[in-house]
């Protein structure tokens, strides 16, 4: 950001009318560095002139540092009846902005006093140093438009000392009249036009309380306002001087950044503050200007809303009683007292019975951030809980103005009208505030500061596992939820068994953990608003129980048909498993990892030959509890070579064949048998277009023919497998059939499973 510093006295002007800023340069190591870091406030009137009677305007002009801008005109309940446009030009990039739309169809004073201006709402534009404006009439006619136009530049200053810490040190400034000083930086305009001063120009210093702040001075007289927009005795109640007292709420008060803490020049606002006897509603409003303010900022938006309503508007304070920013800061407005029904100036007919509480920002096409929702909720909730009133309620107004608002409707004086106890700006007054967007935000904001907790849902159970519509458990349970009302409105969670609260948790809590005893049981959440209004989340069946699941049949392994290798046998692992609440899956875990539904029983896989493996098993319940069960199976290899053979075998040599050879015969009546000792056996064979058929003996016993014949060549084929309950001796022969016209089988060895 540009900094102006001076080493010797000098000098700042905006044209003839003279307010001089006097700089000293301050010395590194000056214990006050910090301090003198601050700069007050500042509000600077520029007039917009024009030849013709429907447009005014203002140049591209030089001016000194401002951040907040607006226009203004004689006659505090006078209309402009056109458009107001600014372009600004950024303090940093030098950048001017595109042409920004004043809002100048705003409230007037319900009770105009001297000295008060008609004025728009005032444009948040950050750090800027030129400006440009124009006014044209309605339509682009003619018509007359205000007398005494002015562009209102507020530089909102450096006042707090959190501000002045965020800030390197710089000249120390100090406010003095001198016509006669010489202009140490041009604010001479880009076309010759040269930014002068009205009468209403006003500098004012930090607050008071700040010792290191330079006291407040005026070049010229401004009028003192003597009083807030108030409505008419006859038509509403009265306000009174006299200082209520505080009622308590039935919800608790939200956090709120005082007056002093956003640096609240309380010299600007001499005159005593009004109160009306109650509150029975709230307006929400926007203020208008950029989204993109740091929230570092916002005290200085807060500041600058306050000099333009004190020194532009010419009222006695900042009109709304609460600020809120996008982070959700809130901050004190008018003064009085915060559990005060302090009279306020933000919507016309209506101040005299409701608050009122505006969002930082522009909410006409983007919606307000739920932070400041949250705060919203959170300030009209405790404002109406003073006086009992539901923030999702309605209410009788009674109109202490004729007029209609933004829908049409038609208001008279000293008439009651309904309104949601939580309304907006246009509900009272024809604006568009607080905005498109943030009036369809409305409806969030009731139903978050009236309660129950909305969006409550349990989302997951830990420690448990769901089969069907039931949860099982070993006992250990971790409960989360969410819930769309934000924690800030939630004074507590209690974790719900069988209807009755086992623990209690806070309202930012997400999640707590309980034990349940073995057994059926009920789990749900409540949540507590912070107005003592409850919602419960549907219950969740949950059952206890640490009984883990059986294997009706251990895990038993057996061979299979397909192609055999010397390091991979094909073979089919089974088990059968159960449980006496709900199985839900069965893991194999060595010697290769899988996971199994409850459901299946089987599963083809590959061991090893001639390696003894330990097949285990683990079956697992929905609660978690788990029973582990083994076998241990070696494949075993016969080959060709190792059996008894009768007939006539010729030996074939291949890398094909399992070791490399296998036994070829045409020969009917030709045999080979091996006798071994298992649980499972498979013969392996080659296969061919041109094979025969070989009939299958086990024990003596003829239980097969089988045909070798395939469309392709293939080789190293489990044909036909046998499986026993248990492992026995046993012998298994094959004997060649000699079938016509391909009478030759090619056999390559017996595999079986010790």
């Amino acid at each position: 950001m540009k900094r102006r510093a001076w080493l010797t006295l000098g000098a700042v002007v905006l044209g003839g009318a003279g307010v001089v800023t006097y700089a000293v340069a301050s010395p590194s190591g000056d214990p006050g560095a910090a301090g003198r870091a601050k700069r007050p406030v500042k509000v600077y009137d520029l007039a917009l002139k024009g030849a013709t009677g429907g447009k005014r305007e203002l140049p591209r002009t030089d001016t000194e540092q401002f951040s907040l801008v607006g226009v203004s005109w004689t006659g505090a309940v006078k209309r402009l009846d056109g458009t107001a446009q600014v372009r600004t030009r950024d303090l940093e990039s030098g950048a001017w902005s595109a042409w920004q739309d004043l809002e100048v169809n705003i409230d007037p004073p319900e009770d105009p006093e001297a000295g008060m201006r008609g004025a728009s709402e005032p444009l948040w534009v950050g750090p800027s140093d030129g400006v440009q404006v124009q006014v044209v009439h309605e339509d682009g006619t003619t018509g007359a438009l205000p007398k005494g136009l002015e562009a209102n530049l507020v530089d909102p200053g450096v006042v707090t000392d959190a501000e002045a810490k965020a800030t390197e040190p710089a000249a120390f400034a100090a406010e003095e009249t001198s016509p006669a000083a010489t202009p140490t930086d041009s604010t001479t305009p880009t076309d010759g036009t040269t930014a002068t001063p009205t009468d209403g120009q006003t500098t004012t210093s930090p607050a008071p309380t700040d010792p290191t702040a330079p006291a407040p001075t005026s070049t010229t007289a401004t009028a003192t306002p003597t009083g807030s927009a108030s409505a008419s005795p006859s038509t509403s109640p009265s306000p009174s001087a006299t200082t209520p007292s505080a009622p308590p709420s039935t919800v608790p008060e939200p956090p709120i950044t005082s007056r002093a803490g956003w640096g609240a020049d309380e010299s600007l606002s001499p005159d005593p503050s009004e109160y009306n006897a109650d509150v029975k509603a709230v307006f929400v409003h926007h203020t208008d200007g950029a989204n993109d303010y740091s929230c570092a900022d916002s005290a200085s938006v807060v500041r600058g809303i306050y000099a333009y309503h004190t020194q532009v508007n010419g009222w006695n304070d900042i009109g709304y009683n609460f600020l809120v920013d996008k982070c959700g800061t809130v901050f004190e407005g008018r003064k009085g007292g915060i559990d005060l029904p302090v009279l306020g100036a933000h919507t016309y007919g209506w101040n005299r019975e409701s608050a009122g509480i505006a969002v930082l920002g522009e909410y006409t096409s983007t919606s307000a951030s739920n932070a400041a929702l949250a705060s919203v909720a959170r300030v009209a909730a405790w404002k109406l809980g003073q006086y009992g009133a539901d923030p999702a309620g309605t209410v009788q107004l009674n109109a202490g103005a004729s007029q209609k608002n933004y829908f049409g409707t038609s208001f008279t004086a000293g008439t009651k009208y309904t309104f949601n106890r939580i309304s907006a700006h246009r509900d009272g007054y024809n604006t568009q505030c607080p905005g498109n967007s943030l009036y369809a935000q409305l409806p969030t904001i009731r139903a978050w500061a009236a309660g129950p907790v909305q969006g409550l849902k349990v989302t997951s159970l830990g420690g448990a596992g769901l089969s069907g519509s039931t949860y099982y458990t070993q006992g250990a349970i971790s409960v989360k939820w969410t819930a769309t009302t934000p924690s800030s409105l939630i004074k507590s969670f209690q974790l719900l068994v069988d209807g009755k609260t086992v623990t209690t948790a806070s309202g930012t809590a997400t999640s707590a953990n309980t034990t349940l005893a073995l057994g059926s049981h009920t789990v749900a959440v409540r949540a507590v608003h912070q107005s003592g209004k409850t919602v419960t989340t549907a219950a969740l069946n949950v059952v206890a129980e640490t009984t883990a699941p059986t294997f009706t049949t251990t895990p038993k392994l057996s061979l299979r048909t397909g192609t055999v290798n010397t390091t991979a046998v094909p073979v089919t692992l089974g088990w059968k498993a159960a449980d006496d609440k709900a199985l839900r899956e069965v893991k194999l875990v060595s010697p290769t990892a899988a996971t199994f539904g409850p459901a299946t029983t089987a599963s083809n896989r590959t061991a090893n030959s001639g390696t003894a493996a330990t097949w285990s098993m683990r079956a697992y319940d929905y609660a978690g509890n788990y029973r582990t069960a083994s076998a241990s199976y070696t494949p075993v290899i016969l080959q060709e070579t190792s059996a008894v053979k009768s007939g006539s075998w010729t030996t074939r040599s291949s890398t094909s064949y399992l070791g490399g050879k296998s036994y070829s015969s045409g020969t009917k009546g030709a045999s080979l048998s091996w006798t071994f000792t298992g649980r499972s056996a498979s013969w392996v064979v080659s296969r061919a277009s041109s094979s025969g058929q070989a009939y299958v003996y086990v024990d003596g016993v003829k239980v097969s023919t089988v045909d070798l014949k395939s469309a392709t060549t293939l080789y190293r084929q489990a044909i036909w497998t046998k499986t026993w309950s248990s492992s026995a001796k046993h012998t298994v022969k094959i004997v060649v059939v000699a079938t016509s016209g391909r009478p030759t089988i090619t056999t390559d060895g017996l595999v079986y499973l010790k």
